[in-house]
């Protein structure tokens, strides 16, 4: 009697010591360094937070960057706090399976029967977390159908800042060798050259050729 109840008990440790990955996170790539903050058995602890958002281990440290930055509205946004009250599920996709014209798109928003996604260029699949916390805090801020010159000034605006903050936190997110960490480098420097406003961005975003048929405002993004 005293073997079954071990046996038992055993049992009952395994199933509550079991480490997170036993859901079927997958786990960020070894080729990513990660700061020495994030070790595994971190990762572990913080991935049921965000289990529904993925089950890549990679957004889940990306959206725990996130904390402590502008950027974190966006990670609450993420989480659910947003205008559909369900949490945003992200994922590396082909952009070219939903339409040609994103193939070269590093990201975009999508909202589909009432629910937000967000799809990142598998080519960014190594990419720094950190890098892609910054893209994740502008396509968190497209919660609708809407979009505009307004509201994609404001979210490069965000993703400019939220960069400039995480390189002061990890530093090791300014992967040189990374096209994501290229694009985050020129977003700052346009920030920086505009004395921390949006004035060169918006240029940028003006003379967008993908933007060149959005409307100037959508609903909450108002001219500025």
């Amino acid at each position: 009697m005293k073997k079954v109840f071990s046996l038992v008990l055993i049992l009952l440790f395994t199933a509550f010591s079991c480490p997170a990955f036993a859901k079927n996170f997958e786990p960020v790539p070894d080729v990513i360094k990660l700061p020495a903050k994030y070790s595994q058995e971190y990762i572990d602890s913080i991935s049921p937070e965000y289990e529904k958002v993925s089950k890549e281990q990679i957004f889940h440290v990306a959206l725990d960057m996130l904390k402590g930055t502008s950027g974190d509205f966006s990670r609450r946004a993420i989480l659910g706090y947003n205008v559909t009250q369900y949490p945003v599920k992200i994922q590396f996709k082909d952009l070219s399976e939903i339409d040609e014209a994103y193939s070269t798109f590093d990201a975009i928003g999508w909202k589909k029967k009432g629910k937000l996604q967000i799809f990142i260029n598998p080519k960014h699949k190594y990419a720094p977390p950190g890098a892609l916390a910054a893209l994740l805090a502008h396509e968190a801020l497209h919660q609708d159908e809407y979009n505009s010159l307004s509201e994609e000034t404001y979210a490069w605006t965000m993703e400019a800042t939220v960069w400039t903050e995480i390189l002061k936190l990890y530093p090791e997110s300014n992967n040189l060798d990374s096209s994501l960490v290229t694009r985050e480098n020129i977003l700052k420097q346009l920030l920086e050259k505009g004395n921390n406003t949006n004035k060169y961005i918006k240029k940028t975003v003006y003379a967008n050729n993908g933007y060149k048929n959005l409307p100037l405002t959508s609903p909450g993004f108002e001219c500025k």
